[in-house]
């Protein structure tokens, strides 16, 4: 069965989607095939593997429709990595499944229930911690958690690794992990140190070696419906998303033990 890796953090501007993008497209250049699938209704992921702007099945048919897993998937142009697109229809999903039953493992029950050819599974999350998320976590061996280091950066970040917590407790996922804690938007800046120090206080051997770096090579990549290694694979955003690939294949040891971020007296 694939590796199911989750990429998500309820907090908006962390480089969730880019992130998951180019993990899913790193993976797919070391010879993994990948399946990435869009579970955020904006749909960035798609777009940004895909010009295609219609879609005959999406992630909402396979949740609300039950549609199979192999309907929806979509060939991209790198070799070894496909695509479950996302639209706004995604955003209904939690609404119409909330009295559904198994609704919170209705995605990782139809992940399971077929022979998918890949070696890993990229998801990624909506920036919240409802419906959708929680069908992602159900669904999910590891969570990669991107955190953009600005005053706000650990904002949020407890209420998620309690929901991951609660996962593992209530729907009985006690081999979902933390595969670590990815620093995004990385710059040399005072405030960027003093987060990056607390992160690494915090979560230890959890915190990938490689911070991303602030690049608008990224942004750029986003907008051509290209990965960072199609669109400028010397770039420093490129080098930085291949060390971190190489580090998830390696399984690099992370501790996954952490102190709170918040601490209680």
């Amino acid at each position: 069965m694939a590796q199911v890796i989750s990429v998500s953090n309820q907090k908006g501007g962390t480089g969730k989607t880019t992130t998951a993008v180019n993990l899913a497209a790193g993976l797919a250049l070391r010879g993994q095939r990948t399946l990435l699938i869009d579970l955020d209704p904006q749909g960035n992921a798609t777009y940004a593997l895909t010009r295609v702007s219609e879609f005959n099945v999406t992630a909402y048919d396979l949740l609300v429709n039950d549609r199979p897993v192999r309907s929806a998937i979509l060939r991209s142009r790198q070799p070894d990595l496909d695509l479950i697109p996302a639209d706004i229809d995604l955003a209904g999903a939690e609404i119409e499944l909330v009295s559904a039953i198994g609704s919170q493992t209705l995605l990782g029950s139809k992940l399971r229930s077929e022979r998918l050819p890949y070696n890993y599974i990229v998801i990624d999350c909506p920036p919240s911690l409802g419906l959708l998320t929680i069908n992602a976590l159900a669904a999910t061996h590891e969570v990669i958690i991107p955190v953009s280091l600005s005053a706000f950066a650990l904002k949020g970040l407890e209420r998620l690794l309690e929901t991951i917590t609660k996962v593992r407790t209530r729907l009985g996922r006690t081999d979902l992990a933390i595969g670590g804690v990815l620093v995004t938007f990385w710059e040399r800046t005072n405030v960027a140190r003093d987060v990056y120090n607390l992160l690494r206080e915090n979560f230890g051997d959890k915190l990938f070696t490689t911070p991303i770096p602030k690049s608008v090579k990224l942004e750029e990549a986003n907008a051509r419906h290209m990965s960072i290694f199609e669109y400028d694979a010397g770039s420093p955003g490129a080098l930085a998303y291949a060390c971190v690939v190489d580090e998830i294949l390696a399984g690099n040891g992370r501790d996954e033990s952490h102190k709170p971020i918040i601490e209680t007296t």
